[in-house]
């Protein structure tokens, strides 16, 4: 489909699903807008026939497809400005703002919207997100093309609202857990012998490759660390040790907190 998108917001992460879609091809050259009230940070957009401009009404009677990228704390009145401005039967809203529930969405828009609510991860940046969705009000075909428009920006899944808090721990703080899982094989490696940088091509491509044995093979983790643990061997010495050190049982605790963090606030 060559349908029009309009992100409200350029910030890190309008700019991304920006720059994302053009680089893969999804959307044709200037059918993609982004709008930022200070426009000289994302001038740079225009060399990549990427529209820009500060006036979102006129972005959203451009598009078909809004999506919504502004801070938590601005939604409301951007959304009371648009409100006239948006229509049922031709646009489609997405919004990627953390924490704002698609009932407050359309509290403002109206119950009938069609509304999109999305949570990415900042490896969006490199086309390499795990974005969770849920949608509303939405047929087969918009779905369809929602989906479409994520994969173009890692990978997709369409999830319950009621699992969104949870999707934002294990998608979006799961980046920072991940990494300082690297970070420390990092230490580990310099400890043993390589310098920082070699350390850290080893220690990043290998949980890579791991990820992708998952995610190509469909496989359980422990089926993979079988292939490697063999008896009496080093693997399963390390393996066995961490594991003394409280390993899964600190990493499934902090993914709790997280989680019982975010549902308080």
């Amino acid at each position: 489909m060559n349908k029009k998108i309009a992100i409200i917001g350029g910030g890190n992460l309008g700019k991304a699903i920006a720059e994302g879609l053009v680089k893969s091809g999804f959307t044709l050259p200037g059918h993609i807008m982004v709008t930022k009230r200070n426009i000289e940070p994302i001038r740079y957009l225009e060399e990549k026939e990427i529209l820009i401009g500060n006036d979102n009404i006129e972005a959203v009677k451009y598009a078909d497809l809004i999506i919504l990228a502004v801070k938590p704390f601005q939604v409301h009145d951007v959304l009371r400005t648009l409100q006239e401005s948006l229509d049922a039967k031709r646009h489609l809203l997405c919004s990627v703002v953390t924490g704002v529930s698609i009932d407050s969405i359309q509290d403002i828009v109206g119950k009938d919207f069609p509304v999109v609510r999305a949570m990415p991860n900042t490896a969006i940046a490199i086309q390499e997100s795990m974005t969770c969705i849920c949608l509303r009000n939405t047929d087969a075909t918009q779905q369809s093309y929602v989906e479409d428009l994520f994969n173009q920006l890692g990978r997709v899944v369409a999830i319950d609202e009621k699992l969104m808090d949870a999707a934002t721990v294990l998608g979006a703080c799961g980046i920072a857990y991940a990494l300082r899982f690297i970070r420390a094989n990092i230490q580990g490696g310099i400890e043993i012998g390589f310098d920082a940088a070699t350390a850290t091509l080893i220690a990043a491509q290998t949980v890579k490759g791991a990820s992708e044995l998952l995610i190509q093979t469909g496989r359980h983790p422990e089926q993979e660390i079988d292939k490697v643990t063999t008896p009496k061997g080093c693997t399963i010495a390390g393996l066995n040790e961490m594991e003394h050190q409280g390993f899964s049982s600190s990493l499934i605790k902090g993914i709790a907190a997280s989680f019982e963090k975010i549902s308080k606030d």
